[in-house]
């Protein structure tokens, strides 16, 4: 069993419920995740994953639940967390009319990193997302790769200890979402990450654990090496998604 210490992230019943709606987006979500850790939250469209973690990461006041980060109740002192997460949504969440260079160094400073420090992190992330030679570049004329990189620049500039990806590769060039995933891979050592996608060979790529919901909550839950236990005969994480959410249409 895991230590009190090493958990990062502890999600009580966390509940999203809209006024326009008879249901609620997530219901009763809950999830323990610890230190090092990758999750891969998978479900088809409009199963709330989006919703839940804008919840986990501050965007969304829930309507009930408890979310814990690093032993904080973010629902209740959101601003003391914000320096412990970073945020990669689905859009690119950059300012386009300014360069790569400048967003960073505006978002730097937001988390209260200045001088030689915020040029140090500013450096390192855009080596690391290989942007260095388009660092002074308008966003506006990047490519869709590179305006992805960019974004994973920014999610991980303040060097995060729990990183949320929300579809980080989606619409975007090979070679872009391999560099993304490669650069995953590598901080999984240092970050524990929340992640989703619709690409299923990426979650078998870079998560240890898989979190499926499905109409606001989470119908399974378990480590990679063993979730195809819960769909006898299946061999891979398609067939196992498919089993359990089914093959009808979620337009």
């Amino acid at each position: 069993m895991e230590t009190t210490s090493s958990i990062i992230l502890e999600v009580q019943n966390l509940t999203k419920q809209y006024s326009q709606t008879s249901e609620p987006a997530v219901r009763g979500f809950g999830i323990t995740v610890s230190e090092g850790e990758t999750i891969g939250l998978l479900g088809p469209n409009g199963a709330g994953k989006t919703t839940a973690i804008s919840m986990m990461s501050t965007l969304m006041k829930p309507s009930a639940g408890k979310v814990f980060i690093c032993g904080i109740d973010a629902v209740k002192h959101p601003s003391e967390v914000k320096k412990l997460i970073g945020y990669v949504p689905q859009e690119v969440a950059l300012y386009p009319t300014l360069s790569v260079r400048e967003n960073l160094r505006f978002l730097g400073r937001i988390y209260g990193l200045k001088g030689a420090e915020l040029d140090e992190r500013i450096a390192l992330s855009l080596d690391f997302v290989g942007l260095v030679d388009s660092a002074d570049e308008y966003v506006s004329r990047f490519s869709g790769g590179m305006k992805r990189r960019a974004n994973l620049a920014a999610g991980i500039l303040h060097k995060p200890k729990l990183l949320f990806l929300d579809e980080p590769t989606v619409g975007i060039d090979p070679q872009s979402r391999a560099l993304i995933l490669d650069r995953l891979a590598m901080m999984r050592v240092d970050t524990t990450m929340i992640y989703t996608t619709h690409y299923l060979g990426e979650v078998e790529q870079i998560c240890s654990r898989v979190a499926i919901m499905d109409k606001g909550q989470i119908i399974a839950e378990g480590a990679l090496a063993r979730i195809y236990d819960l769909v006898p005969g299946s061999t891979n994480l398609e067939e196992v998604f498919m089993g359990l959410t089914g093959k009808h249409l979620r337009d």
